[in-house]
C-alpha cells in the first residue's frame, strides 16, 4: 500500500509554485537577455530567479532537505527528502511567448518521487499528484482516458529532434502505428495526458528535473511513466522516457521502441 504523502508537503509545494509564477509572469513577453548554457539551451533572468526563491524558502522551512535545480546544482542530495525543481520547463517556448511551459517541482522521499507539480502561471492552470492522492487539476480530480489499443492513440512528443540515429527511427514507427502525432508542450503534455486528452508522450535526453515532477501526476491520474524498457525512473534514467494514459498499451509501446 501506498503510503500517502503528508499534506503539510503538499501545501509547502503549492506556495513554492506561488512565489515563482509571479516572477514568470512579470518577465513574460518581454525583451529578456537570454545566455547559452554549456549544453546550448538557453537560460534567462526567469529561470534564475524563479528557482532562487524556490531553494530560499525550502533552506528556510526545511534546512535538512536536499535540492536539485537545473540552474543552481545539487545540495544535500543524500538526505532522505529532496527537493527536485526546473523553474522553466520550456525555457524555447517561455522565450518565444508560448503560455505551453511549465514550473515543475517535485518532493524525492528515498530516491522515489512523492509528489508533483506542473505549474501553469501565465494560464492559472496546475496539476498537483502525490502518493496515495487522486491527482487534481486546480483542485479538481482527473483521470486519464482509456486508450487500449495503440492504434488510437494521440501521441505527443516535445521536438522531433529529440530523437537521433536509431531512437529515431523507432520512435518514427511508434508514430506511424498511432492515429496523430502532436510536437510541443514540453511539461504541459504530461498535465494533458493527466486530463485525459492526450494517450502517449514520448520523449529522450531528459533529464531528472523534467520527468521526476511528472511521475506522481500522471501515475495519480491513473497513468504510467517509465523508461524505454518499461523499468521505474531513477537518477541513473538515461533520459529516454514514456508516459502513458492506459497502462494496457505499455507494452506494444516499449515492443516498438526497443524492436
Amino acid at each position: 500500500m501506498v503510503n500517502k504523502c503528508p499534506q503539510q508537503f503538499v501545501d509547502f509545494a503549492g506556495s513554492l509554485a506561488d512565489a515563482s509564477g509571479p516572477i514568470l509572469s512579470r518577465h513574460f513577453r518581454t525583451s529578456l537577455p537570454v545566455d547559452t548554457k554549456p549544453d546550448q539551451t538557453p537560460v534567462s533572468i526567469a529561470d534564475r530567479d524563479a528557482e532562487q526563491i524556490m531553494r530560499t524558502r525550502i533552506s528556510e522551512r526545511y534546512p535538512d532537505h536536499g535540492i536539485v535545480g537545473e540552474e543552481y546544482g545539487n545540495d544535500r542530495t543524500d538526505a532522505e527528502y529532496v527537493w527536485v525543481l526546473d523553474p522553466i520547463d520550456g525555457t524555447k517556448a517561455y522565450l518565444a511567448g508560448k503560455p505551453l511551459f511549465g514550473t515543475l517541482i517535485a518532493l524525492l522521499q528515498g530516491g522515489i518521487p512523492i509528489l508533483g507539480v506542473i505549474d501553469q502561471p501565465i494560464l492559472g492552470e496546475r496539476w498537483l499528484g502525490a502518493s496515495g492522492r487522486q491527482t487534481t487539476f486546480n483542485g479538481t480530480d482527473v483521470t486519464t482516458r482509456e486508450c487500449p489499443c495503440l492504434e488510437n492513440a494521440t501521441l505527443n512528443a516535445t521536438s522531433p529532434d529529440l530523437f537521433e540515429d536509431t531512437d529515431n527511427s523507432r520512435f518514427m514507427e511508434l508514430s506511424e502505428t498511432v492515429t496523430m502525432t502532436m510536437y510541443g508542450g514540453d511539461c504541459y503534455a504530461y498535465g494533458l495526458l493527466a486530463s485525459g486528452h492526450i494517450d502517449l508522450v514520448v520523449e529522450a535526453d531528459l533529464k531528472p528535473y523534467d520527468f521526476f515532477a511528472l511521475v506522481p501526476v500522471v501515475s495519480g491520474a491513473g497513468g504510467r511513466m517509465t523508461d524505454w524498457q518499461g523499468k521505474t525512473l531513477t537518477m541513473e534514467s538515461d533520459g529516454r522516457i514514456i508516459a502513458t494514459g492506459d497502462a494496457t498499451i505499455l507494452p506494444q509501446v516499449t515492443g516498438i521502441l526497443n524492436a
